[in-house]
């Protein structure tokens, strides 16, 4: 299927515009992770925080903000339509990034954040609608890919941006200052360019009834509840390593000063997956290419755990593996997450909100506890990609009923 726009309310907008002004909006996610990961541990000291570890809290209860608000936003959204509520949440989203800036304790940061994480929730629920509303199967894949590759330029380039702000300002509540601007400029280009894709006839009713039923249809849908889980799954290898990379490279590696650039390399190995499945998605289909990538992330990930086990650390084995692990890893996401809307059309804000909640709060569960391991080792971070590659393997094939490498996408796109 060709990635021409298949909804009625097709845009008034270039599709390279939509694809970057989406990107952009997803992006306002990884920059709130993302760009403060310099700054860490300076927040641990400036703030008295008495475990190391605990540091890594500013990035979990972020997450936990961003991923259990979506499942708010999702009826939100399909009820009262896609820019309105875009336009209320990027408000939010500046405000609660000033917050940030004002805290004078631990804790008053992490209530910030939180806040933050529940207005970013919104963003990349109306995000991944948009694109569900006008597009489905294989071309929402490609136009997902397409949307990730330019989203993934932010994870390369936040943590530098971090650094150099830390470099100018010499105070690490300049980082969410940025934050606030970007927010701000998606607000103004939101407003002006992007166009309601949501037409007033397919809203639906938001009272408990029809917001339940709702979900009860994500449940019962065997594809899709198989997509979200693996996704859930999946996605705390990301949250893991996001939130232990600091530490790894001051404490495994001894080189801070090289964090941010080796920081990039596996944002980058992804950035590539992204837009090489943009490119095959459509030849191939998403399940090939996934349930292929899903092998590949395992392997590699055993593989990576074995050369520690036996070798120790090594900076330049670990990152050539990582960034494979990360390749693999970034043909999984956007096919994941379209085979998972594909049958949910009508409920495309719901099932945008349940998937999200399902890549961010069950991940951030999942990469924070195996993150809290650390022991100053690669062992607890290694040994958990394997078996969160093994366990999404055993979702896909449950899901599946058996049989990888299908071409189930071939049949006729659902509305």
């Amino acid at each position: 299927m060709s990635a021409t726009p298949q909804s009625s309310a097709s845009p008034n907008i270039s599709t390279p515009e939509f694809v970057a002004m989406t990107a952009c909006l997803m992006a306002l996610n990884a920059l709130a992770i993302d760009v403060m990961l310099p700054a860490m541990s300076e927040i641990g000291r400036a703030l008295n925080v008495s475990n190391p570890n605990d540091a890594q809290f500013i990035v979990v209860v972020y997450m936990f903000g961003f991923g259990f608000s979506q499942l708010v936003w999702g009826p939100v959204t399909d009820r009262f339509g896609r820019k309105r509520v875009l336009t209320g949440v990027l408000i939010a989203y500046v405000l609660f990034s000033l917050g940030c800036t004002l805290a004078q304790d631990f804790t008053s940061l992490l209530i910030w954040r939180f806040c933050l994480g529940i207005a970013s929730g919104g963003t990349r629920v109306i995000a991944t609608s948009v694109v569900r509303d006008l597009y489905v199967g294989r071309g929402m894949a490609r136009i997902m890919s397409l949307v990730m590759t330019v989203f993934m330029v932010v994870p390369i380039l936040a943590p530098m941006l971090g650094q150099q702000i830390l470099y100018v300002f010499h105070v690490w509540q300049s980082t969410f200052g940025l934050l606030a601007a970007g927010g701000f400029a998606m607000l103004i280009w939101s407003f002006f360019r992007l166009p309601e894709t949501r037409p007033p006839e397919d809203c639906t009713p938001i009272d408990p009834a029809s917001v339940l039923k709702a979900y009860k249809t994500v449940f019962e849908t065997r594809e899709a509840l198989g997509y979200v889980l693996g996704s859930g799954i999946i996605f705390g290898a990301l949250f893991a390593f996001v939130s232990s990379s600091e530490q790894i490279f001051n404490d495994v590696f001894k080189r801070p000063d090289i964090f941010v650039y080796c920081f990039a390399i596996p944002a980058a190995a992804l950035s590539i997956a992204n837009f090489t499945n943009s490119r095959i998605v459509e030849k191939l289909g998403q399940r090939r290419i996934s349930h292929a990538a899903v092998i590949g992330f395992s392997f590699f990930s055993l593989v990576l755990l074995t050369v520690v086990h036996f070798f120790g650390p090594n900076l330049v084995v670990f990152m050539a593996l990582f960034a494979l692990i990360f390749m693999n890893f970034g043909f999984i996401g956007p096919n994941f997450n379209s085979m998972a809307m594909e049958p949910l059309g009508r409920i495309a804000g719901v099932a945008s909100g349940l998937l999200g909640f399902a890549t961010t709060t069950m991940a951030a569960a999942i990469g924070g506890f195996i993150a809290h391991q650390f022991n100053g080792t690669l062992t607890p971070v290694v040994t958990g990609y394997v078996g969160l590659g093994l366990l999404t393997l055993i979702i896909v094939l449950f899901t599946e009923k058996g049989k990888l490498f299908s071409a189930g996408e071939d049949a006729p796109d659902k509305a």
